[in-house]
């Protein structure tokens, strides 16, 4: 069990620390930024490479509603639901401690932008209101959550289950970074507001609802169309 709560704790901080460092150091660095674009991207690697590094320890979740999400599908003990969840919640808050500490390095820092953290309403990047935010996030994390199970199913090809995932996750920032910048992570919402305080922490109930909702959503889902027809 320590094995596998240390391989979320670190698969969560290289998720938070590489993700949400893209948009805070470079998304609009003058001249050379990555954009939206580059976010997203950067997001999808983090999965990507960290399910490959250690994902055969712990299965890869870095994320409390993928951790729900299997645990619903019959994926998961649900015994390790909540220490996963801590885990995760240990390596965002770490690595966005850390992104703080870089932050501060530079003259006229300030943490009113958001520190890259979730948002509806006026902290939405779009001004996309909470119903908006809601849906989208309810729907992303509820195909992120079918992607998963589908592309680990024991008929699906070996190997390149952390390749699709970590490409569903870019297309997920690719269509939802100017409506919420982009949740369907608890852990990582809760880091990235912690830090930014304020209103952020007021709003960080919805990062925490929809997603954990969208993965329980997807998960029944793929069960209801993905089991193995009984053979007559």
């Amino acid at each position: 069990m320590f094995q596998k709560l240390a391989a979320e704790a670190f698969g969560t901080f290289w998720l938070v620390f590489g993700g949400c460092g893209a948009a805070i150091f470079a998304a609009a660095f003058p001249g050379l930024g990555i954009g939206f674009a580059g976010v997203a991207f950067a997001f999808g690697l983090t999965v990507l490479t960290m399910a490959f590094a250690v994902g055969h320890i712990s299965g890869g979740h870095f994320n409390p509603a993928v951790t729900l999400g299997l645990v619903v599908a019959g994926r998961h003990d649900k015994g390790e639901l909540l220490p996963y969840w801590a885990a995760q919640l240990v390596g965002a808050i770490l690595a966005a401690a850390v992104l703080f500490v870089i932050a501060s390095g530079v003259e006229g820092f300030s943490r009113a932008d958001g520190f890259a953290a979730n948002g509806y309403g006026p902290l939405s990047p779009g001004g996309y209101s909470l119903g908006a935010g809601l849906v989208a996030e309810i729907v992303l994390t509820a195909f992120f959550l079918i992607v998963i199970l589908g592309a680990t199913d024991a008929r699906a090809a070996p190997g390149f289950a952390p390749i699709a995932i970590g490409l569903a996750l870019v297309l997920i920032h690719l269509i939802s970074i100017p409506i919420t910048n982009t949740s369907v992570n608890p852990a990582r919402s809760t880091s990235q507001a912690l830090f930014a305080g304020g209103p952020w922490i007021a709003q960080l109930w919805l990062f925490w609802l929809a997603p954990l909702a969208g993965g329980a959503l997807g998960a029944l889902c793929y069960t209801a169309i993905g089991r193995q027809p009984v053979e007559a």
